[in-house]
This record gives structure tokens, C-alpha cells and sequence, in this order.
């Protein structure tokens, strides 16, 4: 995939930049949590593997799942929907783990303390498991961007959707990853215990 240029449009501040935006539109993956359908930047995932064997983390959220052994390396596995605000979700014959990787937090008004970094981890990319219901294809979003999000009509909360994007005249919200797995979002939530 090209670098993404910034669009000549100006973006409210603190939106993510949806990959359509770089004008030759951008591939996603359409999954489903629940009764919705959402999709993701296809960039961002990893592999898609069936629901395996999870290991329970004692004293975490319900839409923490556990942890998984991906060849040696120890995964977190996020349950989408239970982290989108919703009851978490039921594992059926077509759940699946999409593994995704967010790249690391950046803030350009405040430099960063590599020190805190160091101790925290928050400085790196994640690499997190999402459960989700089903995965059902990999489609191309129009070109020219994604439609902005309604402030009815969707389960999702706004603030975790880049936009709407249609695919057989479906609309459908893309998720934004850097909020829905932003690592001081979910350190302060597991540390609530919430």
C-alpha cells in the first residue's frame, strides 16, 4: 500500500485518518460483532484463526478473553463486542480471532518521555486478538473517503468509528483501531477492573 498523503480537507482534531482518504480508497475487512456489521483496515490485520485455546487472566474486564500462544508469542484476546460497550459475545461455529496490529500512540503537541515508554510499554505497537462473530470478505472502499458517522443509527459508539463506508449497498462502520485498542484506554479500564 502507498503512503497515505493527508487530504486537502480539514479533519476535526483528534480524528484518525481513514485510509480512503489517501484517494485511490483502501482494502477492508468486513467481520461481524453481534447483529452489526463492521469492517477494518486490511492493512491493520495480521491473520484471521479459528477460536482456539484462551487462557483466563484473573481480575480483567469481561471484554478481556485471555491470552493465546501465537508461535511462542503471547496474544491478548479482546472480545470486540463486549469492548464496544455491548454484553460480551457468545463463541459459535463461526467466531473467529482476527489478529491486528496498531502502530504506537503518538501525540505531536508533547514530546515523548521514552523513559515512561520503556516502563509502560505504550511506545510500541500492539498486537491484540479481536473475537468477533464471523469474517465474511475483503472489499475495496470507494475511493474519495468514507461517509461521516450519523449521530443515530448505529450500536457503536462514534468515537470509535472512522466513518461508514457502503459495500453492496450496505453501510457499514469501519472501526478505528488506535481508539478501540488505545493502550492507556484499556490499562485504566483493566486497572477499574471494569
Amino acid at each position: 500500500m502507498n503512503p497515505q498523503e493527508h487530504s486537502t480537507q480539514a479533519r476535526p482534531a483528534g480524528l484518525p485518518t481513514p485510509p480512503a482518504e489517501a484517494g485511490a480508497g483502501c482494502s477492508l475487512l468486513r467481520m461481524a460483532i453481534g447483529s452489526e456489521d463492521v469492517a477494518v483496515s486490511i492493512s491493520d490485520v495480521r491473520e484471521i484463526l479459528e477460536v482456539g485455546r484462551l487462557t483466563a487472566l484473573p481480575r480483567t474486564p469481561d471484554f478481556v478473553r485471555g491470552v493465546m500462544n501465537l508461535r511462542g508469542a503471547v496474544v491478548p484476546v479482546i472480545d470486540l463486542l463486549a469492548r464496544l460497550g455491548h454484553p460480551p459475545a457468545q463463541i459459535g461455529r463461526r467466531s473467529c480471532v482476527v489478529v491486528v496490529e496498531t502502530a504506537p500512540p503518538h501525540d505531536s503537541d508533547e514530546p515523548a518521555d521514552s523513559d515512561d515508554e520503556a516502563l509502560n510499554g505504550l511506545g510500541e505497537s500492539l498486537v491484540v486478538g479481536l473475537l468477533v462473530d464471523a469474517v465474511y470478505e475483503v472489499f475495496d472502499a470507494p475511493p474519495g473517503g468514507f461517509e461521516p458517522v450519523p449521530p443515530l443509527g448505529t450500536s457503536i459508539d462514534a468515537g470509535f468509528l472512522v466513518g461508514m463506508s457502503r459495500v453492496r449497498n450496505e453501510v457499514i462502520g469501519v472501526l478505528a483501531l488506535e481508539r478501540v485498542l488505545a493502550q492507556q484506554a484499556l490499562c485504566a479500564l483493566m486497572a477499574e477492573g471494569v
